[in-house]
């Protein structure tokens, strides 16, 4: 490996955030088992927050950014991993306390590394990346908690979203029928492509204040969070599932217990960055099989170079990306 490679890191300086490109050592890198030789990444909702600072992910600086990566071992000291395996890596504290994707190199724990699964290579895993194995673990928890498709539609929100996007796809797959709720209109061929069998405005829902409404939806798929949410409690049937994954329209939950005692809606929260090994290694096998989507050629929408990052970020922040952004990572000069 070179002894200096190019990565986009994350300062904080005066109280506010400037991210740049830099060339690094691997001594300056976070500590690990396994030196990965980076060949893609993606962008996440999460990743534009981190790298312009409009939301607080980072818990400290500097780190190089991106919360996924896939390419191939160059270095480790634990022998379940050998120089030239194929591998991926997600969440697990990248950009948050340790340094992410967006480097020609990244160094991890080796519990952090998934060898690459059979049928999926770093393009399609990162086509996939944190938002897929979102909306897989999303649709695992429902199903254990007894989802079927004979309970009813299940409506998916911030429906053109990486999450959105592949949530519909998986769903529509495994014979849901699907509504794609999402404030743009423009979208709707897309949508249907993908598996959708009806859109949903989300200026025009007619959110109501009472306890419960009448019952829509056998299931839920959340990426917004606030009132939102608190709807989608309030119009499910008996049974379903509602698996909370974003909060794009905010933190906020305002509900009643009513859903849970007179309907039985439970609602499931999905963490995507913090699950434990097992899990995540249980997620990409399904990922990797029944759970793969169909339509990754149509959900990314974007493939970029390293040195095209900074520019990609503004779109993400005001809510107007479709799909997924797939990051092809290489030097850049500095």
């Amino acid at each position: 490996m070179p002894e200096r490679f190019s990565a986009y890191r994350i300062h904080q300086r005066d109280g506010g955030i400037e991210a740049r490109f830099e060339q690094l050592l691997l001594a300056d890198l976070s500590p690990g088992e396994v030196v990965i030789r980076v060949s893609h990444s993606s962008i996440n909702y999460k990743d534009a927050l981190a790298a312009t600072g409009a939301g607080r992910i980072l818990r400290r600086y500097p780190l190089v950014g991106g919360i996924d990566l896939a390419g191939s071992v160059e270095q480790s000291s634990d022998p379940a991993y050998q120089r030239g395996d194929a591998v991926l890596v997600t969440g697990c504290g990248l950009s948050e306390t340790r340094d992410g994707g967006y480097a020609q190199f990244a160094r991890v724990p080796a519990s952090a590394v998934v060898a690459m699964p059979a049928g999926l290579d770093a393009v399609s895993a990162m086509a996939i990346g944190t938002a897929g194995f979102a909306a897989a673990r999303a649709i695992m928890r429902m199903e254990i908690n007894g989802q079927t498709p004979a309970l009813g539609p299940v409506i998916v929100t911030g429906a053109t979203g990486g999450v959105g996007s592949l949530a519909i796809d998986m769903l529509a797959a495994r014979g849901y029928e699907v509504v794609a709720l999402t404030g743009k209109p423009e979208s709707e061929e897309y949508l249907r492509a993908l598996g959708a069998t009806q859109l949903l405005l989300r200026g025009e829902l007619p959110l109501g204040k009472q306890a419960l409404e009448s019952a829509r939806w056998g299931g839920a798929i959340d990426n917004a969070g606030g009132e939102t949410l608190a709807w989608l409690l309030r119009t499910t049937h008996d049974g379903g599932n509602v698996a909370s994954i974003g909060l794009a329209a905010g933190a906020e939950l305002h509900t009643t217990v009513m859903p849970f005692i007179l309907r039985g809606v439970s609602l499931l929260g999905v963490n995507s960055t913090a699950a434990p090994r097992d899990v995540r290694v249980a997620v990409w096998s399904r990922l990797s099989s029944d759970l793969k989507p169909r339509h990754l050629d149509r959900i990314v929408t974007r493939s970029i170079g390293l040195a095209e990052l900074p520019a990609a970020f503004e779109s993400f922040l005001k809510g107007s990306v479709i799909g997924r952004t797939v990051v092809r990572i290489g030097p850049v000069a500095v």
